[in-house]
């Protein structure tokens, strides 16, 4: 590739941010021990905060974000990597505090790198992006918790989002009975042909609940939504039941009370996808590359380029997109 690189930049503006396409050179890439050729990049909700400007998640401008990259080593000081190596890199706040995934080539550290399994295809780990990644660690949590398919249904809140998406495609593969929630009823029909066997209208969970337990329903739940939804799910988890909170786009608080943990042992699970030791990372990305059918993938995936990203960070963040959003570099 020749020195010179698109990417996507953000710019300090009267009102927010501006954001334009611009070529860069190899001397504006940050510091760090491994350059990457980027071929693809994704878009998650902490992007379309970034691209909006919104919360004050980048300090420093100008900035390239996206939170996550996938692509071919062209440079490394590191003896973990070589030219020709593939990697994929999620978290450790690169698209918000470091330069990220919306160009054509980025320099990180290599500790936040993981080499890309031998059978995924960079496009196909920035479908599952940060979002299956998080997806993954949260079905890890459920199993050590022991949480299995003869547990019991298992519930994802927020269906048609990245990580329930992905969450419904492991879940069900791995032979779980998958119950999820939408605010979309229209999507039913796409929410079964991915693993769903029941949906869950959202407002029936986005309730504060009146007492502080219900009727045993689910072993286990993924919830990428928090607020009343996550207060609502607790009181109805079976013995021992657990959900991991991965999430918080119906809101930070928790309108609740210690007796579901007292009284049937249920377990809160917090998920961190950011800063996420390398060992379970590679584990979890080897998983992935092997218990997630790329057919399901495939199902909930749209491919758009640089260009197209501004329009979709305000729908990301209105839930008005569906499944995975994965950027072509080169498109």
């Amino acid at each position: 590739m020749a020195d010179g690189f698109r990417a996507l930049v953000l710019d300090e503006a009267e009102k927010g941010v501006s954001a334009s396409i611009q070529e860069l050179t190899d001397d504006q890439l940050p510091e760090g021990d491994v350059t990457v050729s980027v071929s693809h990049s994704t878009l998650n909700y902490k992007d379309g905060m970034i691209l909006k400007g919104i919360g004050r998640l980048v300090r420093n401008y100008p900035h390239v974000p996206g939170v996550d990259f996938a692509g071919t080593v062209e440079a490394s000081e590191s003896s973990e990597y070589k030219t020709g190596d593939k990697v994929v890199l999620t978290g450790w706040r690169v698209g918000e505090v470091h330069w990220g995934g919306y160009a054509q080539k980025a320099r990180v550290k290599s500790d936040w790198l993981v080499p890309l399994p031998d059978s995924m295809t960079e496009q196909r780990a920035m479908a599952i992006g940060t979002a299956g990644f998080t997806a993954m660690l949260a079905v890890m949590e459920l199993e050590a918790h022991g949480v299995t398919p003869d547990s019991g249904p298992v519930l994802v809140t927020g269906g048609n989002g990245g990580v329930g998406g992905v969450a419904i495609g492991i879940l069900s593969g791995l032979g779980y009975e998958v119950h999820t929630s939408t605010g979309r009823p229209q999507l039913a029909d796409h929410l079964k042909a991915i693993g769903a066997s029941e949906i869950v209208a959202r407002e029936e969970l986005d309730v504060v609940p009146e007492r502080p337990l219900a009727s045993e329903r689910w072993a286990g739940a993924i919830d990428a939504v928090g607020g009343n939804t996550l207060a609502s799910i607790l009181p109805q988890l079976k013995y021992r039941g657990a959900i991991a909170a991965c999430g918080l786009a119906g809101g930070a608080d928790l309108n609740s009370t210690v007796i579901p943990f007292l009284l049937r042992g249920v377990k809160l699970l917090g998920i961190d996808s950011v800063m996420c030791p390398f060992e379970l990372r590679k584990t979890a990305w080897n998983r992935l590359a092997t218990e997630l059918s790329t057919e399901s993938l495939d199902a909930i995936t749209e491919i758009v380029s640089l260009e197209d990203l501004l329009d979709l960070a305000g729908k990301i963040l209105k839930g008005e997109t569906q499944g995975r959003v994965v950027v072509d570099l080169n498109a």
